[in-house]
């Protein structure tokens, strides 16, 4: 039997004053935020499939609604992002870490990315959202990826007759790369961008003159992997709105020009644990005689993105026009800068795969219109799927060399989806759902026809009176 004794009561009179409890501190808001950097209007954006970004400009009285799921958006009428006119609304959820001003743009205007939400839930055909489910399968590993990305462009007039020139009218020369006259010429456009990078903390540390006329690139420094991507994005927007300013068309557009080396996206890859880089080969016991100073994991990492590559081309090189950048053999310059095959080396620049150190390893087939979001989702999968089966890609290859059994890429963007169709570790990359891998697919396959339905000048050339 239990005795229960009665508490004795203390008297109030001898009670000791006790400090009130302490109160939770408030959560800042998102108009806390956009008021703190003098924000008058918030662009809410996401990006459908293809990388459009789609926005609603909502005035900082508004901020609360946005952050309390008060933004609605016809998805159907925003792009490629797997609804049908009969849905419901997606809601734009704002990520208050990606708060980004952008006064250079518009004084008082701030882009903040956010993840669309359907019936209160993420929605899995969103990029953002298939970025950070595929961060998360990746956490359950026990890692986090870090990623930088090169990005390419043209800046570009287009003429009466519907035809492209280079914005510079004097940069003309064949082989134009690193040329200090046209970074010259193009001074207030590349220090305009410049600054704004590094207002923004993103550490821009490069501006120079690509391969090809008209062509340039601005690199920042490498971070998380969603943090990235909303740069790549951020980036895109920057360089349209301030080249356009000035007169000018900024293309992200891979082959514009027939005889002209075409864009790229490259991506800088590498995995962390606890702050811990995973890629260097420690005591170089884990090598295995390669040479390249890579652990175990970073070899089976490769190995996955390389018996993955085809099907990954779908989503790294996702338009029609991309294929004339992969399969173009020569150019003005004598270099592509694109590889034709599922290759990998040292600081070699004609692999599929770079390895420039031990740190990181470079994806090369990448173009410019690419989605960065689904693009580094479907490589995190390629190379997760590599780590967990163990993968070996072999010895690396030699300057400008591939192996005779290494994948070809594919040859045009209908090839790309039938290796999508046929590879089940990154049909189900999107949100882990084949579902959505089939719609990409099948708009993807759409996408071509449309093209392969279209008479061009060069049929009209080449069978009008061959007959």
């Amino acid at each position: 039997m239990t005795s229960v004794a009665t508490p004795a009561v203390t008297p109030a009179s001898e009670l000791a004053p006790q400090a009130p409890a302490a109160l939770p501190e408030p959560a800042i808001s998102l108009s806390d935020i956009a008021r703190a950097h003098n924000v008058r209007f918030l662009l809410a954006t996401f990006v459908d499939m293809t990388g459009k970004p789609c926005a609603k400009l909502v005035p900082v009285e508004a901020a609360g609604e946005l952050e309390n799921g008060g933004m609605g958006f016809a998805g159907y009428a925003a792009g490629l992002i797997g609804q049908k006119p009969q849905d419901a609304d997606l809601i734009a959820v704002p990520d208050l870490a990606s708060f980004t001003p952008v006064p250079f743009i518009k004084e008082g205007l701030a882009i903040i990315h956010c993840d669309p939400h359907v019936d209160g839930k993420p929605w899995p055909y969103a990029p953002r959202v298939i970025l950070k489910n595929a961060l998360a399968r990746l956490a359950e590993q026990g890692m986090q990826a870090k990623v930088g990305a090169e990005v390419e462009y043209f800046l570009v007039n287009r003429n009466d007759d519907g035809t492209l020139s280079t914005a510079d009218t004097r940069d003309d020369a064949p082989r134009p790369c690193y040329d200090a006259r046209g970074v010259t010429r193009m001074y207030e456009h590349l220090t305009s961008i410049s600054e704004a990078m590094n207002t923004l903390g993103w550490g821009n540390y490069a501006n120079d003159h690509e391969d090809a006329a008209g062509q340039f690139e601005q690199n920042f420094s490498y971070a998380d992997a969603l943090t990235t991507a909303d740069r790549v994005v951020s980036l895109r927007y920057i360089l349209n709105v301030l080249a356009g300013q000035r007169g000018m068309t900024a293309t992200f557009m891979p082959k514009p020009f027939t005889d002209r080396t075409g864009t790229g996206l490259h991506f800088h890859l590498s995995l962390w644990s606890g702050g811990q880089a995973l890629f260097p080969g420690g005591d170089g016991n884990s090598d295995g005689g390669r040479g390249l100073g890579l652990s175990g994991l970073a070899y089976s990492f490769i190995g996955g993105i390389l018996d993955h590559a085809p099907a990954l081309q779908a989503f790294l090189a996702p338009t029609v026009n991309s294929y004339k950048r992969t399969g173009a053999t020569t150019s003005s310059s004598g270099a592509t800068w694109s590889p034709r095959k599922a290759s990998f080396g040292g600081n070699d620049r004609t692999h599929m795969i770079r390895v420039p150190d031990s740190n990181r390893i470079e994806l090369r087939s990448g173009d410019g219109s690419a989605n960065p979001y689904l693009a580094i989702a479907a490589a995190i999968a390629a190379g997760l799927d590599g780590v967990e089966k163990s993968i070996d890609p072999g010895t690396p290859s030699g300057p400008g060399e591939s192996k005779p059994d290494a994948h070809f890429l594919p040859a045009t963007l209908l090839h790309a989806v039938e290796a999508l169709r046929k590879d089940p570790v990154i049909l189900a990359s999107l949100s882990g759902d084949p579902a959505i891998g089939s719609y990409y697919a099948d708009a993807k396959e759409e996408e071509f026809l449309s093209w392969h339905n279209q008479v061009s000048d060069w049929e009209i050339r080449t069978y009008l009176t061959s007959i």
